[in-house]
């Protein structure tokens, strides 16, 4: 059993910046590739970043230089650094995990999501 659990998220002028953080915990074994989704209102939910184990990171184009994605393995933490944020980046943003137990099963896990909302 593993949790994700989000913070970081709020209310933030545009042009403004905001830093997530998604920290797992439970019965950790090996965390893979992690990943930031985000869903609006009414709309499906969209995977906008990913990071490798190794740290290698890929975006969306529609987040591609005004975000980053970095991770911690020590901590089992990824971040997602916001910058220049828009009216239309307001989502809730969910964390995502691939994770391999010792029997070497692979399952993915949600973590319970954080409303950021960039408003004047």
């Amino acid at each position: 059993q593993v949790q994700l659990v989000e913070s970081g998220g709020g209310l933030v002028q545009p042009g403004g910046s905001l830093r997530l953080s998604c920290a797992a915990s439970g019965s950790i074994f090996s965390i893979g590739d992690m990943r930031w989704y985000r869903q609006a209102p009414g709309k499906q939910r969209d995977l906008i970043t990913t990071i490798t184990s190794g740290g290698r990171p890929y975006y969306v184009d529609s987040v591609k230089g005004r975000f980053t994605i970095s991770r911690d393995n020590a901590k089992n933490t990824v971040y997602l650094q916001m910058n220049s944020l828009k009216p239309e980046d307001t989502a809730v943003y969910y964390c995502n995990a691939d994770h391999r137990a010792p029997a070497g099963d692979y399952r993915n896990y949600w973590g319970q999501g954080t409303q950021v909302t960039v408003s004047s």
